[in-house]
């Protein structure tokens, strides 16, 4: 399907929906496909001739364009698709004056990707911690355990040491 012809700059639109790093998919009010970019594409790892007139939910498995149609108006969700390894934002509007739903996907698959490296690396931190404490509370255990016996050796041999000098008097 051609793009809608916006009243000004039309080839300037296309140029840019064309090289967007931002995936651009447009519904009609039966959220099948009518217009897709190549970032979309590749995002979501298909071709044209799979996505031209199929439901949106097929692709992108989710219900956020059926949400914002009933809702008449915008939405911005974030996704994870597991099967495809993407997560995204996507922003949905309405057309002006046309029967057409713009869904504007923003890959951040790699900054969950590090979200989810920092709380493992978080958790793996947390976990050696408690390790070191315990053993450090191990060690402490241990240091009290050998000072009471020697406490225990040294008041006895004081004992003795004292009773000696008592019985010579």
């Amino acid at each position: 399907m051609e793009l809608p012809k916006p009243a000004t700059g039309g080839a300037h639109t296309s140029a840019i929906l064309q090289h967007t790093p931002n995936g651009v998919l447009l519904v009609d009010k039966e959220t099948c496909i009518r217009f897709v970019n190549p970032a979309f594409r590749t995002m979501f790892r298909c071709t044209d001739d799979k996505l031209m007139g199929r439901p949106a939910k097929e692709f992108v498995h989710s219900d956020c364009f059926e949400r914002a149609i009933a809702a008449g108006g915008r939405l911005l969700v974030k996704e994870r698709i597991p099967e495809h390894e993407v997560s995204f934002r996507v922003g949905i509007f309405p057309i002006e004056g046309e029967d057409l739903y713009c869904g504007i996907f923003i890959d951040i698959s790699e900054e969950e990707k590090a979200r989810k490296d920092f709380l493992d690396l978080k958790a793996q931190t947390l976990k050696r911690a408690q390790e070191v404490i315990s053993r450090q509370m191990q060690t402490a255990q241990e240091i009290a355990r050998l000072l009471g016996e020697t406490t225990a050796e040294t008041k006895v041999l004081l004992m003795k040491l004292i009773s000696l000098y008592q019985e010579e008097e």
